[in-house]
């Protein structure tokens, strides 16, 4: 992680987004810019919350660590996304571990400094409001997909999730088969579905196996099966 002090570009990010107003003048000094690499992680789940981040550039994905140290991936966010929202209203610890997919930049302010500025500040109190109920809608829309979608098309809509980020520039080209088991999890399946369905792709000329990784080949053929982004 790394803090910009880009004042200019900071406005642009605020006008950019339209969310200048959820901010009034006293908060403003206290907000920062962050820059997040790759693979670099932006919270963690289980431990005491700082900030309240704003995504503005990038993607990022959203997973959950069992106690047998098992993982799951719950989600894909690109701008404009707030992390940390629950936690700030309700006043707990960090629900899932946030991680970059790729260079990610986040405006971020302390959640002790929301609380002295903007506790009774309409706009950002709704902002806030919206964010967490469209959190909700989207959890609703995943089971149902992940209901009455076949596996095909939920594996077309994750592989093309993780792999481009929110302006379909490509980011993750090589996608790991090491965490396929976690792959069949999010999408609903098991681990020997999921490998057919994936030698089905290979024979279809979607993707490709290469040294431990899935090979994306055709985006084009993967964004039509997957209809839509089921996990974003």
């Amino acid at each position: 992680m790394k803090e910009m002090n880009a004042k200019e570009q900071m406005e642009i990010y605020l006008q950019s987004h339209k969310i200048e107003s959820l901010f009034n003048e006293e908060i403003l000094p206290y907000l920062s810019l962050y820059e997040f690499d790759k693979g670099q992680q932006i919270c963690s789940q289980g431990e005491a919350v700082e900030n309240l981040y704003i995504l503005v550039k990038g993607k990022v994905k959203i997973f959950t660590t069992s106690e047998e140290g098992k993982t799951l991936i719950l989600s894909f966010k690109t701008p404009l996304e707030v992390i940390g929202d629950i936690e700030y209203v309700q006043e707990i610890d960090t629900i899932n571990t946030v991680e970059a997919v790729s260079p990610v930049v986040m405006i971020g302010v302390r959640q002790s400094v929301l609380r002295r500025f903007l506790k009774d500040h309409s706009p950002f109190l709704q902002f806030l409001l919206r964010i967490i109920t469209r959190k909700f809608y989207i959890k609703s829309q995943f089971m149902r997909h992940n209901i009455l979608y076949p596996v095909e098309t939920r594996l077309a809509s994750y592989l093309v999730s993780v792999a481009y980020d929110e302006n379909e520039t490509l980011v993750n080209g090589n996608v790991s088969v090491s965490n396929l088991t976690d792959i069949a999890n999010l999408i609903g399946t098991s681990y020997r579905h999921l490998n057919r369905v994936i030698k089905e792709f290979c024979k279809n000329g979607l993707v490709e196996r290469n040294k431990g990784s899935i090979v994306i080949k055709d985006l084009e053929g993967l964004k039509s099966l997957a209809k839509e982004n089921l996990y974003e």
